[in-house]
């Protein structure tokens, strides 16, 4: 079949094999680029910013690649620059105990414990060691991570620029320790957010729940990147 984007050229912005194959599979050409950025250099205080920052760093930088932004023509084929960045939020649950006290003060009889749980939104990036990664799948055990990411599309002969982020929600059985030795052993999760590659065959099987949409948790929401296709155009 032809591709969708006759009428224009795409440029994709990223290493990632899944990003590549869901742009493939909604029907578009184009060609790879990689921004080779100093991401931990980035720092935002949440999330949603974080993803976005990210994204537009890696377009800037492939810009100052190019070097072809003023050399285009208005009456050429318009060249989209589309870049992405995911992180995995890990909720932190801390369990703290209070008493009961009575008016005067003093502590009841039978004391009478509250559970409070507090929730702290933890950003977890690539990897940076086997002994990290293994620790967040670990976590993810039985448990649930968020996902948040973004997509930046640059219109390159426009100058135009639209991004957006978007959350879903990933829920896990238990994961045997001997499938977390595999995932880490095989070593490809230490080039993924959060190490949670959710399409991989060991990782599969233990995904109760998804909300949201898969194919954002790999990377490159399909709806939203459309979206920011037709925005940019």
């Amino acid at each position: 079949m032809a591709p969708k984007n006759l009428s224009f050229k795409i440029i994709l912005g990223s290493s990632s094999m899944a990003r590549r194959k869901i742009l493939a599979d909604m029907g578009y050409d184009f060609t790879v680029m990689t921004a080779d950025i100093d991401e931990k250099s980035i720092r935002k205080e949440n999330a949603e910013e974080l993803v976005v920052a990210l994204a537009e760093a890696k377009a800037d930088a492939i810009m100052s690649r190019l070097e072809t932004t003023d050399h285009l023509e208005e009456n050429t084929h318009p060249t989209l620059l589309i870049t992405a960045d995911t992180v995995c939020l890990f909720l932190h649950i801390a369990r703290e105990y209070f008493k009961y006290h009575d008016l005067f003060g003093y502590i009841l009889p039978t004391s009478i414990g509250i559970e409070v749980a507090v929730y702290q939104g933890i950003i977890r990036e690539k990897p940076s060691s086997k002994e990290e990664a293994r620790q967040f799948i670990k976590s993810y055990s039985g448990g649930q991570a968020t996902v948040v990411g973004s997509v930046v599309v640059t219109n390159l002969t426009k100058g135009i620029r639209k991004g957006a982020w978007e959350r879903s929600e990933v829920y896990f059985h238990e994961i045997p320790d001997e499938v977390i030795d595999s995932l880490i052993e095989e070593g490809i999760i230490l080039n993924v957010a959060g190490g949670l590659m959710l399409e991989h065959p060991l990782t599969l099987p233990f995904v109760d729940t998804v909300i949201g949409t898969a194919d954002h948790v790999m990377g490159l929401p399909r709806s939203l990147t459309e979206k920011l296709i037709q925005e940019a155009l």
